[in-house]
């Protein structure tokens, strides 16, 4: 089935797609590179170098607000669309390894009252809570089954709802800022069918949002993830505009039975350890029953909602765990040998896909894994894994080595010496190109992280706007030859604070 059709909002000026994606200079992947060196510090740096989503998990609304929009402010500075991840709903992952969050419905949607003042008008897309749709507090699925997650804490008669309000008020807030683009969980391709998540997705809002996300922290293949939104938006699209009652979704085909008339209604459960297509010769990797599917029920119709993939450690699809060998093999968590999947971009070259994304931070723990042990190790690593959203620096290696495509090292490097002089500071800079060719002429560029003014440089000519700074070659000795140095002195007012990054010609650079 091809999907052609794309609502308004995702061509409206200032949406997510076809936009270029923001580098902040100041995240948590750049901020643990400064606590590490040799190849950890490269390989932080590395990943600090590419978009990643920015999480607001915590805080009073007003420490919200100003995250927010420090991050929205340097962004629209650069005419970039920031990618902010919305994490604090009550009871968030089930009170697990994420556990935390608000304190109730209202403290939460105050909460979001100051992402969206810290936004403001300006450009800006939002992961909305991941498993904030895939993890409902006490709730009972279409098919009448109570799900595992059951809080003493929580009012079984009341939590499910109290979920949904509070997603559709923050789906409201979000949206009354014009320039906000709002994705909801989708969950995934191995996680719920695709009835119950469009079931979902309705009943929080995704009508007034502008689309789902899938595979958020996860590692299913694109090409599955991809096949899987697309059901998911065809679903969507007969049960509201189609289908003849209300509450069709069991005539949703799903990735749990592949059958349909392509097939002879013939079908198995789809594997996610294999990618999809139309025409695998594996029949648990075929779509091409589910596709034609849709093709009957649609009768014409186009799906229209949207979506975003995390393809931040997909690149070899999901860990293929050793049987019998773990009490649990939490699959989801820390896996090894995994790599890091396409690079973030909004031009998918899918109508329906706004954008691939890297919602989860690579190199950031999942949690501390014991896959059903006691503990402290993680069995499958033979460590002790990092608690939830600290660096890993053994998973950053794994997934840098095998990413799918391949990741190229940066291809230069700063050594900055800097001294406090009085009210300012002075730092000499020693550039060097480790990359493949001359550079001609270069030009450093660096973002400070306050109100720091340079004053001179020697060995080249600078402009500075706002935190911004460029350093262009003298005209006489422009050329950096491969696998040579340059020398640069600055000297300014402010504090004597290093930049977390370098960039050489627009390019990231390591630095120690």
């Amino acid at each position: 089935m091809t999907a052609v059709a794309a609502p308004a909002a995702a061509d409206e000026p200032g949406g997510l797609a076809g936009s270029a994606l923001y580098v902040d200079p100041f995240s948590t992947t750049l901020e643990a590179a400064q606590e590490l060196d040799g190849q950890a510090r490269a390989d932080a740096q590395l990943l600090g170098s590419i978009p990643s989503g920015s999480w607001i998990t915590k805080g009073t609304p007003t420490e919200a607000q100003v995250a927010v929009d420090r991050i929205v402010d340097r962004a629209t500075a650069l005419g970039e669309m920031p990618v902010i991840v919305v994490y604090n709903l009550p009871f968030r992952d089930c009170a697990q390894y994420s556990a935390g969050g608000a304190a109730d419905t209202a403290a939460y949607l105050a909460w979001v009252d100051g992402v969206v003042a810290g936004i403001g008008g300006r450009p800006a897309s939002v992961i909305l809570e991941p498993d904030g749709v895939g993890i409902i507090p006490h709730y009972t699925t279409l098919d009448g089954v109570q799900e595992w997650c059951q809080p003493a804490e929580l009012d079984p008669a009341t939590a499910a709802s109290d979920r949904y309000a509070q997603l559709n008020g923050a789906v409201d807030r979000l949206k009354a800022g014009a320039a906000t683009s709002v994705y909801l969980d989708g969950t995934g391709a191995s996680w719920l069918n695709v009835g119950e998540v469009s079931d979902r997705l309705i009943k929080a809002g995704v009508e007034r949002a502008d689309g789902f996300f899938l595979n958020a922290s996860n590692y299913q293949f694109t090409a599955n993830s991809t096949a899987f939104g697309t059901w998911v938006s065809s679903c969507i699209e007969y049960v509201t505009n189609v289908a003849a009652a209300p509450g069709a979704f069991g005539e949703c085909g799903n990735q749990y039975w592949n059958g349909g008339p392509a097939t002879g209604w013939q079908g198995v459960a789809m594997t996610q350890y294999a990618e999809w297509s139309a025409d695998a010769a594996d029949p648990a990797a075929n779509t091409s029953g589910v596709d034609s599917r849709y093709d009957l029920i649609l009768g014409g119709a186009e799906p229209s909602t949207h979506f975003v993939i995390d393809t931040s450690r997909n690149g070899l699809g999901p860990w293929q765990y050793p049987a019998d060998t773990y009490p649990t093999h939490e699959d989801w968590c820390n896996p090894p040998d995994r790599g890091l999947g396409a690079r973030p971009t909004t031009e998918t070259g899918v109508p329906l896909v706004d954008a691939f994304l890297w919602i989860k931070v690579p190199g950031e723990s999942d949690g501390k894994c014991y896959r059903g042990t006691s503990g402290p190790l993680d069995p499958a690593r033979g460590i002790e894994d990092p608690a939830a959203g600290q660096w890993f620096v053994e998973q950053a290696r794994e997934l840098i080595a095998l990413a799918a495509p391949s990741i190229a090292p940066l291809t230069c490097h700063v050594d900055l010496t800097a001294t406090r002089l009085g009210k300012g500071f002075g730092a000499v800079l020693v550039i060097r190109n480790t990359g493949t060719e001359a550079i001609d002429p270069w030009r450093l560029a660096w973002t400070f992280d306050g109100t720091q003014r340079l004053t001179r440089v020697i060995g080249g000519s600078f402009s500075q706007q706002g935190a911004e700074v460029v350093v262009d070659a003298p005209t006489r000795h422009s050329k950096l030859a491969l696998g040579r140095k340059t020398l640069v002195v600055v000297a300014g007012t402010g504090a004597a604070s290093e930049p977390w990054q370098f960039r050489l010609d627009g390019q990231a650079c390591t630095s120690s």
